[in-house]
């Protein structure tokens, strides 16, 4: 089971990028898990949307022990070095194609309420969080962020870039912005357009009352399967963390296997 949830390449990766250890000068104490069994009773959690009680024993840590550590590496940032790690394997061989980006975002009920939280408008005002992403042309997301329900999508599209880490390239330096970037009626802002023509990016925005939001669907269904491969986690289908560093973790662990998938095909 352990080996069925993290494979041998992905495993080899999250070394890269784990913590070691802590020490235990004085002894004592009991055998720690190791991180490949906690990792995958965390990826189980992800892909089944099951509590963290009902995690089945097979795994060896109990539920308890492997929150513990989810939220260690959670303050670690572990979740944002991995996804970029694995980015950089199909961008060190030109398997990424920065030409054309697109930006979206979807939303979800927050059953528990916690931070970054707001009433949805489409949800009869009732709390929820909001994931958005920017992917690039075949679907892989690049860049990640959470939010409140209710703050208007155009003011997430430049934490959103900027958020794009530099990743590997088949030559020259590291890359982090896109040729183009698509998106729907949400960003035509004159200030945005502006923002990206002074970073070389170009823009594709459907304009209010102009254009229908129809004409960008040859591109932006790609954004649109990224989030339907995002719901295939099924402790993404509702919010039910208060923290959301942890709701975020639980998002970049999504991406990542998303990623890791589409570079094992």
């Amino acid at each position: 089971m352990v080996e069925r949830m993290v494979p041998d390449e992905l495993w080899e990766l999250f070394q890269r990028v784990v913590p070691p250890a802590p020490s235990r000068p004085q002894g004592g104490g009991r055998c720690r898990y190791g991180d490949r069994e906690v990792l995958a009773a965390i990826v189980f959690v992800a892909t089944t949307g099951c509590t963290w009680r009902q995690l089945p024993p097979v795994f060896g840590p109990s539920g308890p022990t492997a929150h513990r550590r989810f939220t260690e590496w959670s303050a670690a940032r572990v979740r944002a070095k991995l996804h970029r790690l694995v980015l950089d394997e199909p961008g060190s061989r030109g398997e990424l194609d920065w030409s054309r980006c697109a930006i979206g975002s979807v939303s979800m009920r927050a059953v528990k309420g916690g931070d970054l939280t707001g009433p949805d408008p489409v949800d009869r005002g009732k709390e929820g969080s909001k994931i958005r992403l920017i992917a690039e042309r075949t679907g892989l997301p690049l860049s990640i962020g959470i939010s409140g329900a209710n703050p208007h999508d155009s003011q997430a599209l430049e934490p959103l870039v900027r958020g794009i880490p530099p990743i590997r390239s088949r030559c020259g330096p590291r890359r982090r912005r896109p040729a183009e970037l698509h998106g729907d009626k949400g960003y035509d802002y004159g200030h945005l357009r502006r923002w990206l023509r002074k970073r070389g990016i170009r823009h594709r925005i459907a304009r209010k009352g102009i254009e229908s939001s129809t004409r960008l669907g040859r591109h932006r269904w790609t954004i649109e399967r990224t989030m339907s491969w995002l719901a295939g986690c099924r402790r993404l289908h509702h919010r039910y963390e208060r923290k959301a560093e942890h709701f975020l973790a639980f998002t970049a662990i999504t991406c990542s296997l998303i990623c890791y998938r589409g570079l094992t095909k």
